[in-house]
């Protein structure tokens, strides 16, 4: 049986109808310190890095783990590499998700630079291309250098207003093929044939189940949950669950990790309905395919997919990852092999990224952590550009 929201509530004594003034306040704030991030300060750092980082750190990843590391190198590169406390080894067992975050970042480091005028010369693995795993060698090398030749890229203006759509999509608007191939035509591939689609879903509703349903991997997500505005402030990564719903549910002691945690609960149910019906919800799919699966395709799946999501911002397109049916753990086999077989990809070629596309309603950014706390060693101070002396940055200089 499917539980709607406003029977689960309602369901446990009629509590919406409790909630006063100052619950209504309580169930209705949203997070602030953890969207922060996105609202940029029109006086960019004096170091052009720093700029392209702020705009960086903005990147889809999976599950928001956001495990970028940055060591600044002398006046003018950088280095990056993972923070292996972010990996998520029992959804994404090699670390290949991860590694298409990175690929998203770059690009949008790269994007930010050419806006001040700036090519970036990337080096990816500079160390060594590591497996089956990441490890503590730099996942790439970017060095900064001046270029008044370089080509501004029109997507800049999309960075700050691309936010994953985890919500419905309207399926009565029907998806024009040509807007679509503008999304897809970036390096994908894309489907709005009912039928194709109907396939797919199959397959995809069938991985989410699978991923809900195991402890190990359901575990996972819920140790990354965030719930109400105070968690995700608190903690501006993860999976987070505000807005009034959850934070009633909160307010009640309706929801917690431990019923989020235990299959079969009626939480956990709820939480599988909602996931059906939301991931069920495809007004189209676009697709990343690589001749292989190296960390090198990898990151280059981040770099197309990151400016595919960005066009679609610009069309005004929802985007959302459909990552569960392409995961490597064990369980997940039979929808992995599926989803590729009808995707067309065969022999060595690996589907990198699947995300459904709609029409979606408005939401706001996921949280961020502020770029200070990716930076080794952190700078206490920032320079600005306009000549206002906010503090040196030698500190976060490597000598």
């Amino acid at each position: 049986m499917t539980i709607s929201k406003r029977n689960f509530i309602l369901g446990a004594g009629g509590t919406l109808a409790l909630v006063g003034a100052a619950g209504t306040w309580r169930v209705t704030r949203m997070p602030k310190t953890a969207i922060a991030p996105w609202t940029l300060d029109p006086r960019p750092p004096a170091d052009v890095r720093l700029d392209a980082f702020r705009h960086a750190i903005l990147a889809p990843n999976p599950h928001n783990r956001q495990p970028w590391l940055i060591k600044l190198d002398g006046i003018d590169s950088a280095v990056v590499s993972c923070d292996l406390d972010k990996r998520l080894p029992h959804t994404d067992p090699f670390d290949r998700q991860i590694t298409i975050g990175f690929g998203t970042f770059i690009e949008l480091a790269r994007i930010a630079a050419a806006e001040r005028g700036f090519q970036v010369v990337v080096t990816p693995f500079p160390d060594g291309e590591p497996r089956p795993r990441l490890d503590t060698r730099p996942v790439a090398h970017l060095r900064f250098i001046p270029d008044e030749t370089v080509a501004r890229d029109p997507l800049y203006a999309q960075i700050t207003k691309r936010h994953t759509n985890k919500e419905s999509f309207d399926l009565s608007r029907k998806l024009p093929d040509a807007v679509v191939l503008q999304i897809a035509g970036i390096g994908g591939a894309f489907t709005t044939r009912p039928a194709q689609i109907s396939a797919l879903r199959e397959q995809i509703l069938k991985a989410v189940g699978t991923e809900m349903n195991i402890p190990r991997t359901n575990m996972e997500s819920v140790h990354l949950m965030r719930i109400g505005h105070q968690e995700i402030d608190a903690n501006p990564d993860g999976i987070d669950l505000g807005g009034p719903f959850m934070e009633t549910l909160k307010l009640f002691g309706q929801i917690d990790r431990d019923a989020l945690g235990e299959i079969g609960s009626t939480v956990h149910q709820v939480g599988i309905d909602q996931l059906h019906e939301t991931y069920g919800s495809i007004g189209g799919l676009v697709w990343i395919t690589t001749p292989g699966n190296s960390r090198f395709d990898q990151i280059e799946a981040g770099r197309l997919y990151v400016r595919a999501h960005l066009r679609a911002t610009e069309l005004g397109i929802s985007m959302h990852p459909m990552s569960q049916s392409l995961q490597e753990y064990a369980e997940v086999a039979d929808p992995y092999a599926k989803v590729h077989h009808l995707l067309g990809a065969s022999g060595d070629e690996r589907v990198q990224m699947l995300a459904r596309i709609g029409y979606g309603p408005k939401i706001g950014p996921a949280p961020r952590r502020p770029l200070e706390t990716h930076l080794d060693p952190k700078p206490t101070t920032f320079a600005h550009r306009d000549g206002v002396d906010f503090g040196s940055l030698q500190g976060a200089r490597s000598e």
